[in-house]
């Protein structure tokens, strides 16, 4: 990816500040997810076809691991190796996602549309997670 195109998306030209920006964005969509999940786990679980307990569940892990990449956005140089893990953490997260659907998930029509769209979002963050932290140590 350019580093013009990085800097457009992140409004930075400053390598180190477009790593902290996607991360800050990662931390607040992901915590977002991982809260509405928490909070109303049955009615998305019906929603999404997917049990509650398990919806609640990912909603604890995501609200932590949220909180965990918050903490590396506010680092005025985030580690490299805690931006790896964070870039690995959601390819690995965006993979099983599309391998439960296929695999062990009944989801409904709405499950359908919202785990490839969840998946697609997360691997981005770790496309422009990775590309940045890559411009960061050049």
């Amino acid at each position: 990816m350019s580093q013009a195109l990085l800097a457009g998306l992140s409004r930075t030209t400053q390598p180190q500040s477009m790593v902290r920006r996607f991360l800050a964005l990662d931390a607040v969509v992901t915590g977002g997810n991982g809260l509405a999940y928490v909070v109303a786990s049955g009615p998305l679980g019906e929603l999404l076809g997917v049990n509650s307990k398990l919806l609640l569940g990912l909603g604890v892990f995501l609200t932590a691991f949220a909180a965990g990449v918050a903490w590396l956005a506010s680092r005025p140089q985030p580690p490299v190796l805690g931006v790896k893990l964070v870039v690995d953490a959601n390819v690995l997260w965006a993979v099983l996602s599309l391998v439960a659907l296929v695999v062990w998930l009944e989801p409904t029509t709405a499950g359908l549309f919202w785990t490839p769209m969840q998946a697609g979002t997360v691997a981005g963050f770790a496309f422009l997670q990775w590309a940045s932290l890559r411009a960061s140590t050049r």
